[in-house]
This record gives C-alpha cells, sequence and structure tokens, in this order.
C-alpha cells in the first residue's frame, strides 16, 4: 500500500531544502518515494510554482500528469473561478474514489499559503516512527492520506494514458 504524504513548512525554501532529507532516509532505507513533487510559494505570489522529483522516484512513478492535476485542483481551481470549477468538479469526484477528497484538498489549500512550502511524496515500505522523528526536527506539519492498494491502482491506471 502507498501513502501520499503531504509535508508542510513554514517557509517558502523549507520543502525542497527536505529533499536532501528525504533522499537520505531512502538511502538508509526508511522509506521508499515512488514518486513526489513539491510547491514552493514565495511571500507575496499569487501562486504557488510546483515542480516534479525526478532523481528520488521510483520506476512507478506517476507522472507530471497526477501532480499537474492535483496541484490545479488544490491551487490553481480557486483562482479561476465557478465555471472552470464547476467542469472540473466532476473530474475530482473520481479522485476521492482513490483516496484524495475535498476534505484533503481543502486541507492542503488551507495550511499550504504564501510563504510556505510542501513536500507531497507518494511513498512505501516506510518506518513510521523513525521517519515521522526525520520531519517533526524540520519543524515540518504533516497532512496525509493512505492510498489502499486498489486505490492506488486506480490512480495509475488514470494517469498512465496522459504521459
Amino acid at each position: 500500500m502507498a501513502t501520499l504524504t503531504v509535508w508542510k513548512f513554514d517557509t517558502a525554501g523549507g520543502a525542497q531544502n527536505a529533499l536532501t532529507l528525504l533522499e537520505r532516509m531512502q538511502k538508509e532505507e526508511l522509506l521508499q518515494v515512488n514518486d513526489g513533487a513539491y510547491v514552493t510559494w514565495p511571500e507575496g505570489k499569487k501562486k504557488p510554482k510546483t515542480q516534479q522529483m525526478h532523481s528520488l522516484a521510483g520506476a512507478g512513478a506517476l507522472g507530471g500528469s497526477f501532480w499537474g492535476f492535483l496541484f490545479g485542483l488544490i491551487f490553481f481551481v480557486p483562482l479561476l473561478g465557478m465555471a472552470v470549477g464547476a467542469a472540473v468538479g466532476a473530474m475530482s469526484a473520481s479522485m476521492a474514489d482513490v483516496g484524495i477528497d475535498d476534505d484533503f484538498i481543502r486541507g492542503v489549500r488551507e495550511h499550504v499559503t504564501p510563504g510556505t512550502s510542501a513536500l507531497f511524496v507518494l511513498t512505501s515500505n516506510v518506518v513510521v516512527d523513525k521517519v515521522a522523528q526525520e520531519f517533526k526536527d524540520t519543524g515540518a506539519t504533516l497532512l496525509q492520506t493512505n492510498l489502499s492498494a486498489e486505490q492506488e491502482a486506480r490512480v495509475r491506471e488514470a494517469f498512465s494514458d496522459a504521459e
């Protein structure tokens, strides 16, 4: 089973700085990074900058279409207005089927604001207590949703054709 984890940092550069920590933990076999991306949102900017992690992503990476869609739902749909929001509503309902529901999206949207950053990581084989302690030491806040094996397979199926 994979876990989609979101670590929120109180600085715009915190998520990018945590990539070294994530790489070290993967080398120590405390977790396996299947895919990931991060968001940096400098103070004074209207929207965040997003970046997919290529160096740590495993062979089963979801790809840019997944991250683009997820970040669009979280950060950009509210800016585009109700007409576009309604059109995307049907597509976002399918995300709920894979464990990424409105509460998750709303929670991330409320926490990741100008002046902050977030690290989004799809992981498996996690040594939870050790990984949690490592991130706690950075001052990060954890938001998380688990994906069952079936939900992970649905996400992969939905986004495999888009690449």
